[in-house]
């Protein structure tokens, strides 16, 4: 993510940059700023750029409680969860279950039902259905399993991964399985670039190191379940790098079908220069041991600043795309070829020049690619029915329907027909 967490410096900046960073998370408490424009779906419309056709549903937001929502995923119809991170303060993050109403009145508001299933969770992430049908949540320091219980019943946390490195610049674990059930973990760098207390850019960068591995994915390979009247074992049988050089991986997902099946993608959050467009951020598809060459080099294997006579960038692997400089891509979403978006890759755009929804369609090599097709777009700011969009986390229901939600406007938006303007008379 971009310039939302202190780096490593001496105490009392540290604290001055901790202090800049609350003040900036404040207006959360404020923060919604839509004014319905009639009904879609039988929830509040609201004014964002969406295709021909459809509206987008203010479906959840402050009424229910939401703070700084991160990731939505339907657990059954009408019944879905949320990662509410509550504040980049550790400990202030909760698990919701949000109940929606069977069938949404036309003409007045039904709110959701709110359940908290979990709370004190620290700066949690990562909401996945793995593919043992339970549900793995990633938290800052841990990842951990849940079977779905029923409604209104309580989970059972079950611990896979604990002491992970919760400090630094980039706490936050993405998670996604691979087709052989791995499951890939984001470790994010401790640093934007590596910089030591003084400013300074070492080169070998000690987050690099084998003691480290930051700035990193890594696989680990889990267990069966062990069988009945066997003890009992830990999870997870290795935990290892997958694949290195790589900022922060807060946006991973596998294909699920097609000819590059399997295949594993992540979206890299870059390097903040204040230049407005530099440097790009990335696409790439992650293969075991390659080095994508965080922080010695970004974009198209060009040298980072301060490392122009240092880095070999020939000798890491390429970006499958380049994105606009500073759009913080935070989640992605492979969907099906089956579904309504056909197999295009969803992407989350966060940042200062991201504020939209758009989706990759998969190319003749069954690879994402070509220009981004705006789903969520002229999200801007309007000072009257809109404040600026800043998704976080995409999902699509059973009936193939895309969820979105946001944290600065701790908001739950979903993408749906527009009937009312189907209905309305030709002019």
């Amino acid at each position: 993510m971009h310039k939302c967490w202190p780096e490593r410096l001496p105490p009392q900046a540290a604290l001055a940059a901790l202090a800049s960073a609350l003040l900036a998370w404040a207006p959360l408490a404020h923060a919604r700023g839509y004014t319905p424009q009639g009904r879609c779906g039988g929830y509040e419309k609201v004014s964002i750029g969406s295709p021909a056709g459809t509206c987008v549903a203010l479906v959840a937001d402050e009424r229910e409680g939401l703070r700084a929502p991160r990731r939505v995923l339907e657990i059954s119809p009408g019944r879905l969860w949320i990662i509410d991170m509550g504040s980049w303060m550790p400990r202030q993050g909760r698990l919701l279950e949000l109940s929606l109403p069977a069938q949404p009145s036309a003409n007045s508001a039904q709110r959701p039902q709110v359940q908290v299933l979990a709370d004190k969770l620290d700066r949690p992430l990562a909401l996945v259905r793995g593919p043992d049908a339970l549900i793995y949540i990633g938290e800052a320091s841990r990842i951990w399993r849940t079977h779905v219980p029923a409604a209104g019943q309580p989970i059972q946390a079950q611990a896979v991964l604990d002491q992970l490195p919760d400090d630094g610049a980039h706490p936050l674990k993405e998670i996604t399985f691979g087709p052989d059930g791995g499951l890939y973990v984001n470790i994010g760098s401790l640093t934007d670039r590596c910089q030591d207390a003084q400013g300074a850019l070492p080169h070998p960068c000690p987050e690099r190191g084998a003691m480290q591995f930051r700035g990193a994915v890594w696989r680990a390979v889990l267990r069966s379940p062990a069988a009945t009247g066997q003890p009992p074992q830990a999870p997870v049988q290795q935990f290892a790098p997958f694949a290195l050089g790589l900022r922060n991986s807060v946006a991973l997902a596998t294909l699920p079908d097609g000819p590059a099946k399997g295949s594993l993608w992540q979206a890299e959050n870059n390097i903040d220069y204040r230049d407005r467009n530099e440097p790009p951020e990335e696409l790439n598809e992650l293969v075991e041991g390659a080095d994508y060459g965080w922080p010695y080099c970004v974009g198209a294997q060009r040298p980072a600043r301060g490392y122009e006579q240092r880095a070999r960038c020939a000798a890491t692997k390429a970006p499958h795309m380049l994105w606009p400089a500073h759009t913080a891509p935070l989640h992605l979403l492979a969907t099906s070829q089956a579904s309504p978006f056909q197999g295009q890759l969803l992407a989350a755009w966060h940042g200062p020049q991201g504020h939209r929804v758009v989706g990759f369609a998969r190319q003749k090599d069954g690879k994402p690619g070509g220009k981004p097709i705006e789903w969520l777009g002229n999200w801007t700011a309007d000072g009257k029915t809109r404040p600026l969009g800043r998704p976080t986390g995409l999902a699509l229901n059973h009936a193939g329907q895309l969820m979105v939600v946001e944290d600065y406007n701790r908001s739950l938006l979903m993408l749906l027909p527009d009937t009312a303007s189907a209905r309305s008379p030709q002019r």
